[in-house]
């Protein structure tokens, strides 16, 4: 989806970054703890970085059921170092652990992060991070659906974000880019998601002092385009507020297909005033989006909730869980944490409809 980045600074740091080159199946990468790990085929690759399997170093080759993946990149890039910060502060597994059993949770998608290191390469230097492995993302089976998630699907969605936004949010970080491309099935379990990619994380309440709200012409519209925030389109640092209004973008256009200002997105300007106008006066965005009887009061009563907040002010995430457990409510269902979704033998994602996703990576 297309991506609009303004900032001059990120056009030049765009530039002068490298392409990681490719390693060799069975190449056995050194973390800081002096663990080490196997490298196995590579399953994706970004615009500067790759990823590949991996395992603990053994005799034996890493499989295609290996429980991990690395991350590389030249050690000179900013995204990987970026989200490896935030790994380290924010996503040690004890603190997830720690973070599950305090607030009674079955689970928590934050991806755990297993170690990092340098690698050296013919005269480079690399920089790794090891975490859990993934299957699908939600993007795929979106649009394997014919662009449509059930309202149950996208209330049980909305409500496992809302989880994992308050724990990052609590560890004085907001993601910034949430979307069903960075929403990813467990690997094993298709009804637990996890959103990843935290190159763009931001920490905007450092030792516990809030950024300021300060708009900047220089960094307007940062993030995805029909999803980022009204701050972000004027230029603002990132917030809770911003995650949680784009999950709200994000839970209008799972559920009806489309947003309004999608037949435009080249015009970041359009999109911004389309998003101004609609907040103020979200029935007009819910009959846009929704032309029928039966609209989904709960996502209007979230969006109304967000409008409310302040720049610095901190969301009020168990009353935004409890108008979207009314939408379940009302439509007949619970949060049985089941999401509508399940796995054939072959590994093979399927709608309960019976429309057939890519195979799990």
């Amino acid at each position: 989806m297309p991506r609009v980045k303004t900032s001059q600074s990120a056009k030049k740091g765009h530039t002068r970054r490298k392409l990681a080159e490719q390693f060799a199946v069975g190449e056995v990468f050194i973390d800081v703890t002096k663990k080490e790990w196997k490298v196995g085929q590579p399953i994706g690759q970004g615009g500067f970085g790759c990823i590949y399997l991996a395992d603990t170093n053994s005799s034996k080759s890493v499989g295609s059921d290996a429980p991990c993946v690395i991350k590389v990149e030249p050690s000179d890039n900013g995204p990987l170092f970026t989200e490896l910060k935030f790994y380290q502060r924010a996503a040690k597994p004890e603190l997830i652990q720690k973070w599950i059993r305090s607030h009674k949770l079955k689970y928590l998608g934050v991806p755990k992060y297993w170690g990092t290191g340098l690698h050296d390469k013919n005269g480079n230097s690399y920089r790794f991070m090891v975490m859990d492995r993934f299957g699908s993302d939600l993007q795929k089976l979106y649009e394997a659906n014919a662009k449509r998630f059930s309202r149950k699907s996208v209330l049980l969605l909305s409500l496992r974000i809302l989880d994992i936004l308050e724990y990052i949010h609590e560890h004085e970080y907001v993601h910034g880019d949430i979307k069903a491309s960075n929403l990813l099935l467990s690997y094993k379990n298709p009804d637990q998601v996890y959103l990843v990619d935290y190159g763009l994380a931001y920490r905007y309440c450092p030792d516990g002092v809030h950024k300021e709200y300060r708009e900047d012409p220089k960094r307007c519209h940062d993030g995805t385009i029909e999803y980022t925030s009204i701050d972000a389109h004027k230029g603002v640092a990132p917030s809770r507020r911003g995650d949680l209004e784009i999950l709200g973008y994000c839970m209008i256009q799972w559920l009806s297909g489309h947003l309004p200002w999608e037949d435009n997105l080249k015009d970041p300007n359009y999109v911004r005033d389309s998003k101004i106008s609609y907040r103020e006066n979200i029935a007009n965005l819910m009959d846009k989006c929704f032309p029928e009887k039966n609209k989904p009061d709960e996502i209007a009563k979230y969006m109304e909730e967000v409008k409310l907040l302040g720049y610095a002010e901190k969301p009020h995430y168990q009353n935004l869980r409890e108008i979207l457990l009314q939408g379940l409510k009302a439509t007949g269902n619970k949060d049985d944490g089941k999401l509508d979704l399940c796995i054939l033998e072959n590994g093979d994602l399927l709608t309960k409809i019976g429309l057939k996703l890519a195979t799990l990576v």
